[in-house]
């Protein structure tokens, strides 16, 4: 067999969704058997899970193989992040170290696998890009949520710390007190401790509610569902590129062309 009939047939291996099905699959099974290492087991069991996570590592660096000589342009491989981040959790898994000192590293290394199944799924990856190209605006959400979030607290230590110095004794104490509060953790048990002593403080904790869980809950999704429809649509354009008027221009002048050798 040809190196290209060879690249061709792990191309065609590569590209099919029983294949990926599999490799999905055998990530869930990865992440189970992590979770199971976490419980209390027999001696044998330990053994055969020691043996699956060896079979398992096996069948990554297969994988990951296959992936790198199916394509054409071996350097446009380590071009893509995630295709980086997959061999080196690969190679790091075969790395010997489960008696020495490193095999908390090892351990920690192999739960990592189950990111892997963001590189394998392409919607997984659209939902991860969509989260990273929003954090910008995110971080003006949450710089806007942390003004929120100092000047309530502030407001919360001069006014709740002789009623509860615990909860409201410095503004630090505060704003932990309030996050506690946008969370709806007991958050009625500490508004009815202040409304003994400020009958009319409910509302200083039904706006922090509405600015925090609310308001401020709803700018992060707007944002987010507004990436994603851009992400998708820019996917959309890669796979599916709209013709643009030099295209349009091209196919009019080609029918002219065939109109007037047809009239001839």
């Amino acid at each position: 067999m040809s190196s290209k009939s060879l690249q061709n047939t792990l191309l065609a291996i590569r590209s099919n969704k029983a294949f990926e099905t599999f490799v999905v699959s055998v990530i869930i099974f990865s992440a189970l058997v992590i979770g199971a290492k976490t419980y209390d087991m027999s001696p044998t069991t330990l053994s055969i899970m020691a043996w699956l996570d060896y079979a398992i590592t096996g069948f990554f660096l297969i994988e990951i193989s296959i992936r790198f000589l199916a394509e054409p342009h071996k350097l446009r491989f380590f071009r893509n992040g995630w295709n980086v981040f997959d061999t080196l959790i690969v190679i790091i898994s075969l790395v010997p170290i489960e008696n020495s000192e490193m095999a908390l590293v090892g351990r920690l290394v192999r739960i990592f696998r189950v990111l892997r199944m963001v590189s394998v799924v392409p919607e997984l990856r659209i939902l991860l890009n969509s989260l990273l190209t929003a954090m910008p605006q995110l971080g003006y959400v949450v710089l806007l949520m942390f003004i929120i979030f100092y000047i309530y607290g502030a407001f919360g230590a001069i006014l709740f710390a002789n009623i509860n110095p615990v909860l409201w004794g410095d503004i630090s104490i505060s704003m932990l007190t309030l996050f506690r509060v946008m969370t709806f953790e007991d958050w009625t048990d500490i508004m009815y401790e202040t409304m003994a002593v400020y009958p009319l403080s409910w509302a200083y904790f039904v706006s922090f509610i509405f600015l925090t869980a609310f308001a401020f809950l709803n700018m992060v999704i707007g944002i987010v569902v507004s990436v994603v429809e851009d992400e998708h649509q820019r996917i959309k354009q890669q796979t599916n590129p709209e013709p643009t008027m030099q295209d349009l221009q091209d196919q009019i002048t080609e029918l002219k062309r065939l109109l007037m050798e047809r009239q001839k």
